[in-house]
């Protein structure tokens, strides 16, 4: 083998790769912020009495479960302007389908950490004259938030990793600019190591963290 690895064209165009970086960022932390957001209004949904409602977070949440994440952010960049009238963005094609797709998925773990509160907690707190809200913000949020963590770290990892999936409809994020760079010096061994290292940069904190938060929960248990 006589190929000789050049790492020069990384920092040459670093700051190429840093503009992708702040792109990825952008991409992944409002998918979470409002994923979240989204994920719980989405499990009291899940919980709520009525049949119908019930059914409808189902179908929305077994939909963005057993559909993967690619064609999803290519749908919603090609087939869903077709619905509305008005192209996306890529940039908000993949942020729409990031954030809905991580709502699906944050309800699920909203939904089971509800129902492992036992159920006379609610009960006991209408019975003082708290509202269901009162109730589950003074009663039953603080009690899940914790054992929820670990679950809700790592799929900030699994978002972050997701969104390198957004280069597919051009967005100019990591992976896109990475890609960019490999075709046009042909050097995807330097190129795409950097890319991976920045990667493993930016997720690895968070990783390390989820398993911190995991051994600290279980000793406390």
């Amino acid at each position: 083998m006589n190929y000789v690895p050049d790492f020069s064209v990384v920092t040459d165009n670093w700051i190429v790769l840093m503009r992708g970086l702040w792109v990825t960022i952008q991409i992944w932390i409002p998918s979470i912020v409002i994923g979240l957001a989204g994920g719980f209004l989405l499990a009291q949904a899940r919980l709520a009495r009525s049949g119908w409602i019930r059914g409808s977070g189902l179908v929305y949440v077994e939909l963005f479960r057993d559909t993967p994440v690619l064609i999803q952010l290519i749908w919603f960049y090609y087939a869903f302007p077709i619905l509305i009238g008005v192209q996306l963005s890529p940039f908000a094609a993949a942020l729409l389908g990031l954030t809905l797709n991580t709502s699906a998925y944050a309800s699920e773990i909203f939904r089971g950490g509800i129902k492992s509160i036992h159920r006379g907690q609610m009960e006991g707190a209408l019975a003082i004259g708290m509202t269901h809200r009162q109730a589950m913000r003074r009663v039953i949020l603080p009690q899940v938030i914790k054992r929820m963590l670990p679950a809700f770290t790592n799929r900030t990892i699994e978002v972050a990793k997701m969104s390198s999936l957004a280069s597919v409809i051009s967005v100019h994020e990591l992976m896109y600019q990475g890609r960019l760079l490999s075709s046009t010096y042909y050097r995807p061994f330097e190129i795409l190591t950097a890319v991976a290292f920045i990667y493993f940069v930016l997720i690895y904190p968070g990783t390390f963290l989820a398993g911190r938060l995991e051994k600290h929960l279980a000793r406390s248990n």
